[in-house]
């Protein structure tokens, strides 16, 4: 298959993160907001809730191979299947489908947000946040979490024919083994920061639980920011650099 245009991986990376985190944040609104049908639906629906949400997302981000992660982008930047300009469209596009989709994720619970007293149920509809803080040790789970995701994505890319004619990217995998990856690695590594794995996943809904008028929504935690940030994109990177050892090329 030829690279898809500039447009077309700003498109559909936009619309496919849009759909990620509008579902992904939405089943952890329906698990944690008051008054919700869902509510203390526990953390396995939210793992196959967002593990969903990959699904959707990467089924309508097909055509730019469905990175809808700035960390998945990197690895492949490292492994030459993307170029710098590529790179920085893929990861704009993302940042502004993961702030749109959390925009979305507030109109429909609206009313729930604005029952809802706790502050730190309503921000963790946006984003992550650690059960220990420690930036050192929240560093590392991100990245060894990261690691696995990206570095299992390339895996498929060096198997050969997958039966995918996308670009290199999550659509490399298809959806369902994708989203199932990420149910996985949620349920096994997600427990000490909850998993962002995708700086933009984070900080695109971090800003708008900034800019959003959410009723007694508390504070941001911009203090935190940084480490889905920095564990996912070194996650990544180490992944890309990791593959050229360890997943040779079939001949």
């Amino acid at each position: 298959m030829d690279d898809p245009s500039l447009g077309t991986i700003f498109l559909a990376e936009a619309v496919g993160t849009g759909i990620l985190v509008l579902l992904g944040g939405g089943v952890v609104a329906t698990a944690l907001l008051a008054k919700s049908k869902g509510l203390d639906g526990g953390w396995l629906m939210i793992n196959f809730g967002w593990g969903l949400g990959v699904f959707a997302g990467v089924s309508v981000a097909y055509a730019s191979g469905a990175h809808l992660n700035p960390a998945v982008s990197v690895g492949l930047l490292v492994t030459g299947e993307i170029d710098v300009v590529q790179f920085a469209v893929y990861v704009a596009a993302q940042l502004i489908g993961a702030f749109l989709g959390a925009c979305l994720v507030f109109l429909a619970y609206k009313q729930h947000f604005d029952a809802e007293e706790d502050t730190t149920k309503k921000f963790s509809v946006f984003s992550t946040a650690p059960e220990i803080r420690s930036y050192r040790w929240n560093v590392v789970t991100e990245t060894i979490a990261t690691f696995v995701l990206v570095f299992v994505v390339i895996a498929f890319s060096r198997v050969g024919d997958t039966g995918s004619d996308a670009p290199a990217g999550l659509a490399a995998l298809g959806a369902m083994p994708v989203a199932l990856l990420v149910v996985g690695i949620g349920a096994s590594l997600g427990g000490p920061t909850g998993y962002a794995i995708n700086p933009a996943r984070d900080l695109g809904p971090r800003i708008a639980h900034a800019v959003l008028p959410i009723k007694g929504k508390g504070t941001s935690d911009w203090a935190y920011a940084w480490v889905p940030i920095l564990g996912p994109l070194f996650g990544g990177l180490l992944a890309g650099l990791a593959s050229y050892p360890l997943l040779p090329l079939l001949s």
